[in-house]
């Protein structure tokens, strides 16, 4: 066998139990935000057939994927990159059965073939957030929505995350305007999407390079830089970027929606956000950490044409994926994830369980652990040989367990000791009075 240290793949991590809880609280959030919000759970294979992901990106996306073909196989299959393509699927299999609207989420590892970086891994966990079969700015400010819901319940806040909204048609519609010709919209869409990777004199060439003279690159940088409060009169919006009220008029009903739920403060308008996705067909919106020192940590729109690229019939649709990469380095900077290394988000025990170390006693505490955990309680217990009961209390409290229950000579008796590790105080109780004591005591 090799000598050498065997460590994790480049990109991918190990999920230690403090670790582990972090993903869960995450998910706890994830989900509970899904549910509440009326989105039912799916999943589909770790792995598809390679043309799924070229149908809608073409064949350039190879390069971006773990791909494989079998032995003794001719199939190539990719592991996900990103679960849109197989809700296309997915929806298309049972099109003609699905009640309508379909509200869809999920939560799987995702893969990517590229040079893992801050904020980005090869593989990572990624909630995704789908309403199909509704169209207009109530689906999109629902959707929304949702994910903001889920920030809050992780404890970010306006403060923290801001969510910027624009809308592709806008925008074509304003660069039209400004001298973009029509089979050069998407290498300016490309180049918006590049914004904030690319500085000043190169953003300006490139713009020079879509055919604008001066006064159109002014009004381009213009476009590509403008964020203003979602709260912003319309016509406001118009004169910013210079241009008639009726190119962002798209905008108002979003605007609408999202200030009657009471989310204007989460919200922006951004013109520079377009997602480079070219399946994007309307509204789109990334959730970036408020000072813009993060990539950022989702991004969606809408996409009413995708399911009919599938083969499906032709259906409205948008939803989101926000990653816990990213969202995990905003909570972890904000302090929220500062109590998981003591343990905080790890599963908390009802009952510690130890003994004075007489046979008659162990044999007490095996019958407790068991009987319980058959009534529904979460039971620890030292695996120590001492009879110190100070240091058995020092590894209960290391587990944050509420209760100690501590078996002694009186257990023939049917009485145990419950010391409740909270208050500090602690009585003896009939065996029989356990499990009512401990249910009322949750």
């Amino acid at each position: 066998m090799s000598s050498h240290k065997l460590q994790a793949p480049k990109g991918t991590r190990d999920w230690y139990p403090n670790e582990m809880s972090v993903r869960r609280h995450i998910e706890a959030a994830w989900r509970s935000a899904s549910v509440d919000s009326g989105f039912d759970e799916i999943e589909g294979p770790t792995f598809e057939h390679l043309e799924l992901y070229t149908i809608k990106s073409g064949e350039g996306i190879v390069n971006e994927l773990f791909s494989f073909t079998r032995a003794g196989g001719d199939d190539t299959y990719a592991l996900r990159p990103e679960f849109t393509p197989t809700l296309a699927r997915m929806v298309v299999a049972r099109a003609a059965q699905l009640p309508m609207p379909i509200k869809w989420f999920c939560m799987p590892a995702m893969f990517r073939a590229e040079r893992p970086q801050r904020g980005r891994l090869r593989e990572f966990q990624q909630w995704n957030v789908d309403l199909i079969g509704v169209a207009g700015a109530e689906a999109d400010a629902e959707v929304i929505a949702t994910g903001i819901l889920a920030l809050e319940r992780l404890g970010l806040r306006p403060t923290d995350v801001q969510v910027r909204i624009s809308h592709r048609d806008a925008v074509a519609n304003i660069l039209r305007r400004l001298g973009v010709a029509a089979e050069s919209l998407h290498a300016a869409f490309e180049l918006l999407d590049r914004r904030d990777k690319l500085d000043a004199a190169e953003f300006a060439k490139r713009a020079a390079a879509l055919g604008l003279d001066e006064g159109a690159r002014a009004g381009f940088e213009r476009v590509a830089r403008t964020t203003l409060p979602i709260a912003t009169d319309i016509a406001e919006l118009a004169r910013n970027v210079d241009v008639p009220v009726e190119d962002v008029e798209p905008l108002a009903a979003l605007r609408d929606r999202l200030s009657a739920l009471g989310l204007a403060d989460w919200c922006r308008w951004d013109l520079g956000i377009v997602r480079g996705l070219a399946y994007y067909t309307g509204m789109v919106f990334e959730f970036h950490e408020a000072s813009g020192a993060e990539r950022a940590i989702a991004g969606g729109g809408r996409y009413d044409t995708l399911v009919e690229l599938f083969g499906g019939p032709k259906l409205p649709a948008c939803g989101f994926g926000m990653g816990d990469v990213v969202l995990s380095l905003v909570l972890a900077d904000r302090g929220l994830l500062k109590d998981a290394e003591a343990g905080a988000f790890l599963p908390r025990p009802d009952v510690f369980l130890l003994s004075n170390g007489a046979e008659a006693a162990e044999r007490g505490v095996a019958g407790l652990e068991h009987s319980l955990r058959r009534a529904g309680f979460h039971v620890r217990r030292s695996y120590k040989q001492t009879r110190n009961i100070g240091k058995l209390l020092g590894d209960a409290n290391k587990v944050r367990a509420r209760f100690a229950l501590i078996v002694d000579d009186k257990f023939a008796d049917g009485v145990v000791t419950l010391k409740d590790l909270g208050a500090g105080t602690q009585a003896d109780v009939w065996r029989e009075d356990l499990d009512g004591l401990l249910r009322r005591a949750r």
